[in-house]
């Protein structure tokens, strides 16, 4: 190859593959079980399989394991689909089914029966267990596993046409009971399920295990390269033993760490939990780890795909830091967000000396880190909103924004001063009642008045009424999953949702689209929720300006 990135060992072993012709092109697959929706471990195998083959001109499948009728569903298989897309990849035409090769894959079972390679065997799950061994232990031999060849036959067709009850019997491997690897004692490759099937319906009531339909459909397609996580190595020498059994196209699969990250969970079923037990909104819930969550917070593809990059392709197992995650999304979101003046907690400001009914059009930039993006003129009027955090009744020395008798810029506007504090019955402050100096409108500032702050505001009569969503971690431990006696649930962050409302951003967004992004000035990153209705935008708060979590933490 011509660039000059160094190489990962996935492409080193690829690269020497091509060189000594063991395959002559690279053909490489997503297998995603359709049992629940896809999260950012997935986009590491997503942007690894698809950038592998793009980067030596091959091709990449999108392949469902839809071998286990009881999880999956439809709807998965069409998230799946659009998390891929989102993400910025494209299978063409090649949409494979591991229940496009069941009549293929039953046929292969019966050529190992055949072969004497394959028997059915009548114990319960409980017995096959027991006869599975230790690590230490070999296995002992099913009393069923010397069964001739007819009767095999004859049990696994009547197995297939509905005779026997669920668990009643398997088909198993003819393998070694005393192998040190526990997968190769005699496997299941076949077990009986009377459950309709999203694809097949109820034509099969008998359902190939994964460790079987996995290598066979890769060799039917033939997959040059079968990249797969680090839990699968010892599945190898299974896969291997298949292969060579039914004399398939020998795929070569390379192992690689998973992705882990700190404050996450990426198990499907715990994932599951959170959404049944209504401890999320969904799987969309912008708190989740999954690629629709994370698209709803915010995330720009080009973010994941360049975390995905910056993590890299390991040997070992390690738990990357969260924090890189939001660094890559604030990374990509300064370049690319306009920036728009949004108050999420609204103290008013009247500044007495401004001519009543009034208004003028200021002048801003829409993005300084990109002057193509132009820029737009905002309302000013006589009431604006202010954030409650910008004005300090007794400010220390080094506060620069507003208090009593202070002065501050107002962004793209004029320099107020406070003169008056209004509060209600309660104390609390309810108004600031202030004076602006004509002269010092930025751009055009010949007041000689010098400040040291400067804030955001929108004009009271001008600002759209939205709601803000402010999300967090979900966990507040960076590990919750992996506390011995204890659940994962116990470790949700209370805080990990705000909800603002009303909140005033400036008339600008006015119309703005679910998935629009924006810089809140000096607020953060938020995005457009589909919940939005044409009276009322919602905005999910994709990342803050900066990491402030390890702050928090800390306290």
């Amino acid at each position: 190859m011509s660039d000059n990135k160094p190489r990962n060992f996935i492409e080193e072993i690829i690269e020497e593959d091509l060189r000594t012709g063991r395959f002559q092109e690279v053909h490489t697959r997503f297998p995603p079980e359709p049992n629940g929706y896809l999260h950012i471990g997935h986009a590491k195998a997503i942007c690894l399989n698809f950038g592998i083959a793009k980067k030596y001109h091959g091709k990449c499948n999108l392949r469902f394991d839809d071998t286990n009728p009881e999880a999956e569903d439809v709807e998965y298989v069409e998230a799946i689909k659009r998390d891929i897309r989102w993400l910025g990849f494209d299978w063409e035409d090649r949409e494979y089914f591991a229940s496009d090769y069941f009549e293929q894959l039953y046929e292969f079972a019966v050529r190992l029966i055949k072969k004497g390679k394959a028997y059915v065997d009548d114990s319960t799950p409980e017995e096959i267990a027991a006869m599975r061994g230790t690590p230490t232990q070999p296995g002992v031999e099913s009393p069923y596993r010397n069964r001739s060849v007819e009767e095999n036959l004859d049990l696994f067709e009547r197995m297939r046409q509905g005779e026997f009850e669920e668990g009643s019997r398997v088909l198993r491997a003819k393998i070694d009971m005393a192998s040190p690897n526990m997968h190769l004692r005699d496997p299941i490759m076949y077990r009986i399920k009377k459950v309709a099937h999203h694809r097949t319906g109820t034509k099969w009531c008998i359902y190939p295990m994964y460790d079987f339909a996995h290598g066979q459909s890769d060799a039917i397609e033939h997959i040059t390269h079968s990249l797969c996580s680090l839990e699968f190595r010892h599945h190898r020498p299974l896969y291997e033993w298949f292969i060579r059994e039914l004399e398939l196209f020998p795929s070569r699969q390379i192992e690689f760490a998973r992705l882990n990250l700190s404050y996450t969970i990426m198990s499907k079923r715990r994932l599951k939990r959170l959404v049944e037990e209504g401890y999320v909104a969904g799987w969309d819930d912008p708190r989740m780890p999954t690629l629709s969550g994370m698209r709803r917070r915010g995330y720009p593809p080009t973010a994941i795909r360049e975390f995905a990059e910056r993590v890299g392709i390991a040997k070992r197992d390690n738990v990357i830091d969260l924090s890189l995650l939001e660094f890559c999304v604030r990374e990509e979101l300064n370049k690319t967000t306009p920036r728009i003046m949004a108050v999420l907690r609204p103290l008013k400001v009247v500044i007495t000396n401004y001519p009543e009914g009034q208004v003028e059009q200021m002048e801003i930039v829409n993005n300084p880190e990109d002057p193509a993006m132009g820029g737009r003129t905002i309302p000013f009027s006589r009431e604006l909103y202010i954030e409650q955090t910008d004005f300090m009744e007794e400010a220390p020395k080094k506060f620069f924004r507003l208090k009593p008798s202070g002065m501050v810029r107002l962004k793209a506007a004029y320099i107020i001063r406070c003169d008056e504090v209004v509060k209600d019955e309660a104390g609390q402050i309810v108004e600031l009642r202030c004076t602006y100096f004509p002269e010092s409108r930025s751009g055009q500032d010949y007041s000689g008045l010098k400040v040291k702050g400067t804030i955001h505001w929108v004009s009271a009569s001008h600002a759209l009424p939205a709601q803000a969503r402010l999300y967090d971690r979900l966990f507040l431990d960076p590990a919750p999953d992996q506390h011995e006696g204890h659940d994962f649930i116990e470790f949700i962050n209370p805080q990990s949702l705000e909800v603002l409302d009303p909140i005033w951003v400036e008339p600008s967004v006015q119309g703005a689209q679910p998935g629009q992004a924006y810089q809140f000035l000096r607020m953060g990153y938020f995005c457009v929720d589909p919940d939005s209705t044409t009276d009322k935008l919602v905005f999910n708060r994709t990342a803050t300006l900066k990491d402030s979590w390890a702050k928090i933490s800390q306290k």
